[in-house]
Order: structure tokens, then sequence, then C-alpha cells
């Protein structure tokens, strides 16, 4: 199984050149290499950090006392449920 590819391209001023090529090299790998392997983890922190949710402890206390005792539903919610539940059985 073959594996598409894309080719990326970069300008770059020669003292970041400089670096990344010196770093590269301090790795054992080549420029290419370095900049995919660094490039892909940033990605994958940046995704990872998208799907994490921050409170504060205020707010990290409202949530789980809202988890323990949640407020009855109101008649917008009660519609809503009765919509989905009504399309739910159209759709079959």
């Amino acid at each position: 199984m073959t594996v598409k590819t894309e080719r990326i391209t970069a300008r770059v001023p020669e003292n970041v050149h400089a670096l990344l090529t010196r770093a590269s090299t301090l790795l054992g790998s080549t420029l290419n290499q370095f900049l995919v392997q660094a490039a892909v983890e940033r990605a994958k922190q940046i995704v990872e950090e998208e799907n994490i949710i921050r409170l504060s402890g205020e707010s990290t206390e409202l949530f789980f006392k809202t988890l323990e005792n949640p407020p009855s539903p109101n008649a917008r919610l009660l519609a809503a449920a009765k919509a989905h539940k009504e399309h739910l059985h159209v759709a079959n």
C-alpha cells in the first residue's frame, strides 16, 4: 500500500535555518525529518489542549453539585425532548 504524501515549503531567515539545521544534526536526523517530527508533536499538543476543559475551583464545584442534584427540566427542555423523540419515530 502506498501512502500519499504532500509537500510543505517554508521560507525562513538564515539564522532560523542555521538553528534548525544544527538541532536536526544533533539529533542525527535530516532537516526535513526534524521539521516534520517537531510540527507533528506540536500539532498533537494543540489538538489535545483543545479537547481539555479547564474550570476554576468555583466552576468545578458548581459542575459537580449540578451533576449530583440536577435541576428539574424546564418547559423548553421538555418540548425539545418531545420533538426529538417524534423526529426519531419519523426517521425510522
